[in-house]
């Protein structure tokens, strides 16, 4: 088995693996691992595609490295947290109830170690990626059914590249592609919780505008309380921070594949590169504004974990005693 897990990249929604550049060349070149980016079918202009179909091709890509006796680590950004969460059933080690689980993927000599989040959620299995926010699409983007296409309504300046360099966001808006609707308002019944079979890293932004921080820190918090392992960073970056802090990040993902690993990860080689201070959000007795900015929305998040585990545990005991 190599000694290094393999990386592989899921990209979000209307992106495409190509915003996965920069930090794809700085681990190859500074830390020598495999990487590997995948294109997601609903980015591809077909407004039929479906979350499954972004789900195989992920499945596909960690199949033939787990078949090679290569473990992986699963790297996703927003809605391809969904993808990369989903994707990793079965590959883990951990037994599943799942029926897609063949006796060939249990069999493999790889398996997925970790998951590393960006600007992303934590899946519920059984929900589409639209099902938490009870199908009322966010104010930067809107549902067009003529199309079959979800329309941006921010300009992606904004929404996504804010702190991008200036010279290089008409590049990167060039490349965004029209994202399919049934991706992300149907499919829930191949969602899966993933984080919940493996130790989890997440990379918050803090400046990000088309995913609030508040929310992410929730979503921390409610993970930790249904028993997600997650160490949680963040950036004060936007929605991108692999386009505007490339070492920074390439300095985390690096750190949490050697958790995950339990090998001391390689001193970063980020020549003549001043990188931003990486945070760990946690509260502090004596700094008032912690309470706010990091107690709360985890304290948030803790009371939704408890609910929806008391909710499952409720509903579990209910058909195993009437059905």
């Amino acid at each position: 088995m190599s000694d290094q897990p393999s990386l592989i990249f899921i990209p979000g929604a209307w992106h495409q693996p190509t915003c996965y550049t920069k930090i794809v060349k700085l681990l190859q070149e500074q830390h020598e691992f495999r990487c590997i980016t995948i294109t997601l079918p609903s980015t591809r202009g077909d407004p039929t595609a479906t979350f499954k179909d972004d789900l195989d091709a992920a499945r596909s890509a960690i199949s033939t490295e787990t078949s090679l006796g290569r473990d992986v680590v699963v790297i996703a950004h927003s809605y391809g947290g969904m993808v990369g969460n989903s994707a990793i059933r079965g590959f883990t080690g951990r037994k599943s109830n799942a029926s897609s689980t063949t006796s060939t993927e249990a069999q493999t000599t790889g398996s997925v170690v970790g998951l590393i989040l960006i600007a992303s959620g934590f899946t519920f299995t059984g929900f589409s990626f639209m099902d938490p926010f009870f199908g009322i699409p966010p104010p930067s983007w809107r549902v067009n059914q003529e199309t079959g296409f979800a329309d941006l309504v921010t300009p992606p300046r904004e929404l996504f590249y804010h702190d991008v360099p200036a010279d290089e966001v008409e590049n990167w808006t060039a490349q965004l592609t029209p994202q399919s609707l049934k991706a992300l308002f149907e499919g829930g019944e191949h969602a899966y919780a993933g984080w919940q079979d493996v130790p989890a890293w997440y990379l918050g932004t803090i400046e990000d505008r088309g995913l609030p921080v508040v929310l992410q820190r929730m979503s921390v918090g409610m993970a930790r309380a249904m028993g997600g392992v997650v160490e949680h960073k963040e950036l004060r970056s936007s929605h991108s921070p692999f386009l505007s802090q490339p070492g920074e990040v390439v300095q985390i993902i690096a750190e949490a594949v050697a958790a995950f690993t339990g090998k001391a990860p390689n001193k970063s080689d980020v020549r003549n590169q001043q990188l931003n201070e990486i945070a760990v959000p946690e509260t502090k007795i004596w700094q008032p504004s912690t309470w706010f900015s990091y107690g709360i929305p985890l304290v948030l998040g803790t009371i939704i974990g408890k609910g929806v585990s008391a909710f499952g545990w409720c509903r579990r005991l209910w058909i195993s005693c009437f059905h």
